[in-house]
């Protein structure tokens, strides 16, 4: 009688499961196909859903960062002239900004008269006594002297690729001046190359050989928005400016003939 007992008896988990055991697969019971084809539209569902949710992102995500920093930049601006109207009683959102913005042009008017130029090279020559500010002073002058309308003798000369670091790299960077190089035999022109590292702010500083510098036809803002932007403005077609200048002479022999 034990012996029948032992033999009859059914572990509990398999008496809640009907008698199955769910780690034997060949006691298991079939999958119904509806079963799968369920599982196989919930994945596609679920993949075109996140596909598409991941393209909206991609789309809204430079949208919204244009917008914020917009934003920030109207009311960082609108701030400066703001307080002034509120103490006047004038509540207008907006007008701050346009009140800046008239205020840096006709800036740029008075500093392109004689007066303007004087009045700034005092406020230079005190800017240049002080010990820590002249540092900055300066590298943000030479930054905006590059960018400039007004191009003079500070300013990036020409956008210039050089072989660097490496035979086969190369890298950006700005042509800021020439020096000749005096030799035995004959004098080497040599052209001062900057290439930034940390964006615009740091970098190194190159004396390269004007016969291996390749200038490309791009203009000192394009140059300025490749390395900024870490190469994402980057054109798909890079020509040197002999190239570019011999492409413009023939199309109107061409257009002739």
């Amino acid at each position: 009688m034990a012996e029948e007992k032992e033999s009859t008896s059914i572990p509990l988990s398999q008496a809640e499961n009907g008698g199955v055991d769910p780690e034997d697969p060949a006691k298991s019971p079939p999958t119904s196909p509806n079963s799968s084809t369920r599982k196989a539209c919930c994945f596609v569902l679920q993949s075109w859903v996140s596909k598409k949710f991941m393209t909206g992102c991609v789309v809204l995500f430079p949208v919204a960062v244009t917008f914020f920093i917009t934003w920030w930049f109207i009311q960082f601006v609108d701030g400066f002239f703001s307080p002034l109207y509120e103490r006047l009683g004038i509540d207008i959102f907006g007008l701050g900004f346009i009140t800046s913005l008239l205020f840096v042009f006709f800036v740029g008017v008075f500093v392109s008269s004689w007066l303007g130029a004087a009045v700034i090279s005092v406020g230079e020559w005190v800017i240049k006594r002080m010990p820590f500010v002249r540092h900055l002073y300066s590298a943000s002058k030479q930054i905006s002297a590059a960018i400039s309308p007004d191009q003079n003798t500070t300013a990036f000369k020409e956008v210039a690729i050089i072989r660097h670091p490496r035979v086969g790299e190369y890298a950006f960077g700005f042509i800021t001046s020439t020096v000749t190089l005096q030799r035995e035999n004959e004098d080497e022109e040599l052209c001062s190359v900057f290439v930034p590292t940390n964006h615009l702010y740091i970098g190194d500083i190159f004396l390269v050989n004007s016969k291996d510098i390749i200038r490309p036809n791009l203009s000192i803002r394009e140059g300025i928005e490749i390395i900024v932007s870490g190469g994402m403005t980057m054109p798909q077609v890079i020509s040197p400016q002999e190239r570019f200048a011999r492409q413009k002479e023939r199309i109107p022999l061409n257009r002739m003939m």
